[in-house]
This record gives structure tokens, sequence and C-alpha cells, in this order.
């Protein structure tokens, strides 16, 4: 499997945009939208919904590199089993750090 970064890359070029008007597009700069195509920074749902709609490709297409593939419906579900996890794990944790304010008196 492709990184999204490079799917995001190969989205940007069919399109003949440079990263400079990619990231004009969305509002972010230069740098950062460098940082994404190269997987320096992670990627939020709400910033992969926005580049596949001013890309006009599916989100699909970013996280599998191909919307046609068989398999990628497997991809996707192993991806939101994975996301779920990590949501599980950051709730825990809110309630660690509440916790513990409540413990200090906060």
């Amino acid at each position: 499997m492709k990184s999204i970064g490079a799917n995001i890359k190969q989205s940007r070029v069919a399109l003949g945009l440079s990263q400079a008007d990619a990231a004009k597009k969305l509002s972010i700069s230069t740098p950062a939208f460098c940082k994404i195509e190269t997987g320096q920074t992670d990627l939020n749902v709400s910033r992969l919904l926005q580049i596949a709609k001013t890309f006009k490709v599916s989100v699909n297409q970013l996280l599998s590199g191909d919307s046609g593939r068989e398999d990628s419906l497997e991809e996707l579900s192993i991806l939101k089993q994975e996301l779920s996890a990590k949501e599980e794990e950051v709730n825990k944790l809110r309630k660690k750090v509440i916790e513990l304010y409540e413990k200090l008196g906060m």
C-alpha cells in the first residue's frame, strides 16, 4: 500500500498543480503541504476530506491510491478499526487527565 502522502501527490500532479498551488487552494502554507505529501504530518479526517474535495477524488482513493481495487474495502475496514482503537485510547487518556486535575483540585 502506497503512503497517503504519495497518493495525495499523485492526485495533485494529475491536476497539474504545483505544491504551492495546492497549498493555496487548501489555505495552508507550502511547507505544511509538503509535509503532508512526505508523510511528516499526520492528517486528521477533516483535512483528508478537504484534500479529497479540493482534488476532486474520493477519500478512498487518497487512502488506497486506487479506487477500483477490490482489496481497498478491506484496507479501509482495517483503517477504520485502527482509527476506532486510537479514538478509544484518546478517550481513556482524556479521562485520566480529568481524574488527575480533580485530584489536584483544579
